[in-house]
């Protein structure tokens, strides 16, 4: 490693932790800290918090002789890009709507700043150095609490005219379905989720009722239980209709999934696969093998990664 290397500051913020970590030009971690968000506190202590996580890497990267090119930011909420500005937030965040994050963590820093949304930042790290690096064109998804989603176009996230494209999880897939916390109803994160998933459990009956986490009712599918192989079966067919919506307008070359249930890998994925097929039109299933599903390979590091990005590439 050369003493004069260029590396950036990353930080993923999230509702419960912030993941932070030094990055170089080849997309490697060296250097990483997660701290607890403390949401709670609110948005200005919030932003105190980022920016002594940042001169605690700056430190860091300057004992080591690295040149901090900057700071890059992927966080919860819909994100303006030119501006920095976060402009909407959950209740996750109290406080954070309006945060000029990225012109007040330059003057707190005295380093570049980009801040973006945090599925953007993790689909741009899988387009960098992750699963989709091989791919001009993909759709990145991530599957937790809710839905989080992104474009890839031309090896970089799409942001719109405004820097919010990309609310995948927020396309009805069922006009008068669940209510969803956005204020609709029948958005399709409330379906393919794993907090979807966990509804479909409740709703299975007495067989499933001890069941509290997503991975037993995976391991409950695996053993044999009819119960929890209907659940999956419901579940694939419900994250299958959102790719196929997205398959129909975007035309991608493939698709990334993100989020602690690819942990289940083929077990999850193979099901989604066979039941996107059937949910194409016909000119798209003649081709649906092309049109790769495959899980991140990013782990927890790929918001950092990608947040910094756009610093070298």
């Amino acid at each position: 490693m050369r003493h004069t290397e260029e590396v950036a500051i990353g930080l993923d913020i999230g509702g419960t932790n912030i993941k932070s970590g030094i990055v170089n030009a080849r997309g490697e971690v060296l250097h990483h800290l997660s701290l607890p968000t403390k949401a709670h506190e609110g948005g200005e202590a919030l932003l105190s918090r980022i920016a002594e996580i940042t001169k605690e890497m700056a430190l860091y990267s300057d004992s080591r002789g690295w040149k901090v090119a900057g700071v890059g930011i992927g966080t919860a909420g819909q994100v303006n890009r030119r501006t920095g500005v976060v402009m909407g937030a959950t209740a996750n965040l109290p406080g954070w709507s309006g945060m000029e994050l990225g012109n007040r963590l330059q003057s707190l820093s005295g380093l570049s700043v980009m801040v973006d949304n945090d599925a953007n930042a993790m689909a741009f790290g899988e387009a960098w150095v992750g699963s989709g690096r091989g791919w001009k064109d993909f759709i990145c998804i991530t599957l937790g609490t809710g839905i989080g989603g992104c474009l890839i176009i031309d090896h970089r996230p799409y942001p719109g005219r405004d820097g919010f494209a990309g609310e995948i999880g927020h396309h009805v897939i069922s006009i008068d379905g669940y209510p969803c916390n956005c204020g609709r109803t029948g958005c399709w994160e409330q379906y393919a989720s794993a907090t979807g998933l966990m509804r479909l459990v409740k709703e299975a009956g007495p067989e499933m009722a001890e069941i509290h986490k997503p991975e037993r009712v995976f391991a409950l599918a695996q053993s044999g239980s009819e119960a929890a192989m209907h659940v999956l079966e419901q579940y694939t067919r419900y994250i299958a209709a959102g790719l196929a919506n997205m398959v129909h307008i975007f035309n991608p070359e493939g698709i990334v999934i993100g989020g602690a249930i690819t942990g289940q890998g083929d077990f999850l994925l193979k099901p989604v696969r066979d039941q996107l097929s059937l949910q194409l039109l016909p000119v798209f299933r003649e081709r649906a093998e092309e049109i790769e599903v495959v899980a991140a390979s990013l782990g927890d590091h790929g918001g950092v990664v990608g947040a910094v990005a756009g610093y070298f590439i």
